[in-house]
């Protein structure tokens, strides 16, 4: 059932479903295009599964050299990837990756969508895929999509078939071809319609492609030229394409530039036929529409344009922008007005902001403001109203001369608002494969509009134009200048576990670390540790002091313990006042790249109970692209030590270690690793363990990185609760310090493991076999090889997965892993 969203529909002048915190001009060569885009009245819908894939060279060919309005429909934010600048996995990674899409968008200029799907990770058919997503649903959004953007042409990425290379691929474009019937069906998903209409795209075509040794291009099909020189760019667009691509940095999606021309290839799916342009018969300008004068009227800016001086171009504009207020068709209208009055307010050169020096606030607090307000333009831009949000001021002042106008205000926030957090991960998920959202129309967007803004009215000429400024905090960095980013909105009190897993050890109580950010003065809190809806201990009488983080220790004692029955629990943490309630965490990302991103959790914490034993006691680690291992291990009371280049090629330090454990693509990562290969070997042969997690086939520093040869391929394990064959099973790696047994391959999140080895030297003994449902059985899950006195072990099993999510069995096998040796 869709929810009513109370809006007003303001202007924004960046993307029209991204944050802007500025309304800044665009560039004059923006402006230009964006008045050619004015004219035209095709919409195209480009749809896919996750980010980067989009063929980012034809989106900038459309917008930029067909002047086109475009969008990115991906229907997941990339959350079941793996992540190349940290240690983000799953709803993380999807924040990363969804903001890695706006910057994308605002240099290639198109817009983004999505819809609630859960990239659960790899999958290998369509029916795979649907074991998990849920058709109607993941429809239903794209349905949604389709309805409120109204597309004229629907371009897929992927085919239905094997061809895509990916379940989910496949299943973008099965979901496609669905909703492309739907969408124009009033019986279809009806509730929609209380907030849309519904709409019947012209045709859905295939973007055929040549990946690899795979080429699904032939002549007969429809084919176009890209990648042409653009003067005002500077650049072509498939160099433009390289550049918006490389934003992926979280998946290592650089990309080249590439100059010069090419063909795009398209196969006819469903609609009307293309014979000779993706938009033979669709009316491509006023004209087609029976409305001449607006094209003759828009041609005369064209030609008239003065890039200097675009405030010249504002008589015109006003007048294009009366009659596209008279028009009847309401959506064109609607479009094209907040397409005018973009072009208007850059052509006045109207910047505005509301900024404050705080980064955080609560609801409730007072804060001071600045409203700061400048047009270049020689046609006055007059104020007329500002609403502080709690107040409105009837103003009349002229913004002109270039001359900066500030107002200061102390804004109070409303006690009512909520925490600032991806309005996707408000709620817990559906479950693993479908995000749960609150208020249904928010469904698609890449993020929500702010909630707090100041509102302001201005005069140009006689039009009015309302203005949506969000409160925003402004800082001066040293190496960035002036960065200005969202106000984000924080509760009262944010706590969280020191460790995401915690091993409870027989007879003796559990001491737990928890830590407590006050945003303002706390007094005789209370804390309860719960399993589910039982207690385990409540702590009473803690007060804490406003703008402080207390890092506070709380013993579990044995006999509270004793209440715990299952081996694998998580423990919650729930701190209470007299009034209030506090149960998240505040979970700040940050890369030069991105602007802060905040999130909340759970305050939850693993704690393992049962037999779990590791005879290894102090390990080195070589960091990979990042995971959570080490404090894993850390926490299982092991001396973990991050090793330098020094550490590794000092043969004394080395063979002091019980393990040495590479971290996750450790070998597309760090680059100097061919340089320690020989140490690793030495170390290995004079009786050290190195434990090798899973590498991928991409920008290998090295190929032969094991004591004996082996070669990884793309296989992989994608289903999670894969049956496993052990093929030795009285070999010692499965049996010392813990008896492995199937019941440890219970309860894995995600998948087995990927990138598993094809082949290998004789030498290796593979120690399991597993398969995904009707392929055949895999061996290379896990290698071990005895070399000289030492032991390797390759496993790309998905450990860096399973250990942080508190898989108990995934933690006896590794632990047997890195005690090999003792």
């Amino acid at each position: 059932m869709f929810k009513r969203l109370t809006t007003i529909f303001i202007l924004s002048l960046l993307s029209q479903f991204c944050l802007a915190q500025q309304v800044r001009p665009s560039k004059s060569s923006e402006i230009y295009r964006e008045l050619k885009t004015l004219r035209h009245i095709p919409k195209v819908l480009y749809l896919a599964a996750h980010p980067d894939d989009e063929n980012t060279g034809l989106l900038s060919w459309l917008i930029n050299d067909q002047d086109v309005e475009t969008a990115y429909l991906s229907l997941t934010r990339g959350d079941g990837g793996q992540n190349l600048l940290g240690t983000e996995q799953g709803a993380a990674l999807g924040l990363i990756r969804t903001h890695e899409l706006l910057e994308a968008r605002r240099l290639d200029g198109a817009k983004q969508f999505f819809t609630r799907a859960i990239d659960f990770g790899f999958s290998k058919n369509t029916d795979d895929t649907f074991k998990q997503w849920d058709a109607d649903s993941i429809t239903a959004d794209v349905v949604w999509v389709i309805r409120k953007f109204r597309p004229d042409v629907i371009i897929c990425r992927f085919p239905p078939t094997a061809a895509a290379g990916h379940g989910q691929h496949a299943a973008s474009a099965v979901v496609a071809e669905k909703a492309f019937k739907a969408a124009a069906d009033k019986n279809m998903f009806p509730n929609q319609l209380k907030y849309v209409e519904v709409w019947q795209p012209k045709r859905l075509l295939w973007n055929t492609f040549r990946f690899g040794a795979v080429n699904t291009t032939a002549d007969d099909q429809l084919k176009v030229t890209v990648g042409q020189y653009d003067a005002q760019l500077g650049m072509g667009y498939g160099e433009l394409a390289g550049l918006s691509r490389s934003l992926h940095k979280s998946q290592g999606a650089g990309t080249q530039s590439v100059a010069g021309v090419r063909t795009e290839y398209f196969m006819h799916v469903l609609g009307v036929p293309a014979k000779e342009s993706l938009f033979d018969k669709i009316p491509i300008n006023w004209s087609d529409k029976g409305i001449a004068d607006m094209d003759e009227l828009i041609d005369i800016i064209l030609l008239s344009f003065d890039y200097n001086h675009p405030d010249k171009s504002l008589h015109g504009l006003l007048m294009i922008r009366q009659k596209i207020a008279a028009l009847q068709d309401l959506n064109l209208k609607k479009d094209k007005l907040a397409a005018i009055d973009q072009i208007i307010l850059s052509c006045a050169g109207f910047m505005g902001e509301v900024v404050t020096t705080q980064a955080e606030a609560i609801a409730g607090n007072s804060y001071n403001f600045r409203l700061n307000l400048v047009s270049r333009s020689s046609t006055p831009v007059l104020l007329e109203q500002v609403n502080w949000i709690n107040q409105t001021d009837k103003i009349s002042r002229k913004i002109s001369g270039d001359s900066l106008i500030t107002i200061e205000r102390k804004i109070q926030i409303p006690a009512t608002s909520p925490i600032t957090e991806p309005y996707w991960l408000e709620k817990a998920a559906k479950n693993a494969a479908t995000f749960s959202v609150a208020n249904d129309t928010l469904i698609g967007l890449p993020e929500s509009e702010s909630a707090l803004n100041v509102a302001i009215v201005l005069r140009i000429g006689a039009e009015k134009f309302d203005v949506n400024l969000p409160l925003s905090f402004k800082k001066l960095d040293p190496v960035k200048g002036d960065v200005v980013e969202p106000l984000r909105l924080i509760p009262a009190l944010d706590l969280s576990f020191a460790e995401p897993v915690y091993f409870a050890k027989e007879k003796e109580g559990l001491t737990v670390t928890l830590r407590l950010k006050a945003n303002k003065n706390i007094n005789y809190g209370k804390v309860n540790f719960k399993i589910g809806t039982t207690i385990i201990k409540t702590f009473t009488g803690i007060n804490l002091v406003e703008n402080t983080i207390t890092v506070k220790d709380f013993v579990i004692p044995v006999e509270d313990l004793a209440k715990i029955k299952t081996s694998q629990n998580k423990l919650e943490v729930v701190f209470s006042t007299e009034k209030d309630e506090f149960t998240k965490g505040q979970i700040l990302i940050q890369y030069p790249h991105l602007p802060t991103l905040q999130y909340f959790v759970q305050a939850t914490t693993w704690l393992l109970k049962g037999d779990v034993k590791v005879t290894a006691k102090k390990i080195g680690y070589i960091e990979g692209a990042g995971d959570l291992i080490p404090e894993f291990l850390r926490q299982a009371g092991l001396q973990v030590d991050v090793l330098t280049e020094a550490d590794v090629l000092d043969v004394v330090k080395l063979a002091s270690y019980d393990a040495v454990v590479t971290g996750v693509r450790v070998v597309n990562t760090e680059k100097r690793i061919k340089n320690w290969q020989s140490a690793l070997r030495t170390y290995v042969e004079n009786g050290g363990t190195i434990v090798m997690q899973y590498n991928t086939t991409q920008d290998m520093a090295l190929q032969d990185f094991g004591v004996y040869p082996f070669n990884i391929s793309g296989k992989r394990v994608t289903e999670e609760n894969a049956e496993v064959k052990f093929l030795n099973p009285n070999q010692r790696l499965l049996n010392y310090p813990n008896k492995i047994t199937a019941d440890d391959f219970k309860g894995w999140v995600q998948e087995r493991g990927a990138y598993f080895p094809d082949t290998w030297d004789q030498k290796y003994e593979p120690l399991f076999e597993m398969h995904d449902t009707g392929e055949a059985p895999l061996q290379g899950s896990t290698l071990y090889a005895k070399y000289g006195k030492g032991n390797f072990i390759y496993s790309p099993l998905a450990f860096f997965r399973q250990l942080p999510a508190g898989n108990i069995g995934a933690a006896r096998l590794f632990f047997n892993f890195i005690s090999a040796g003792k």
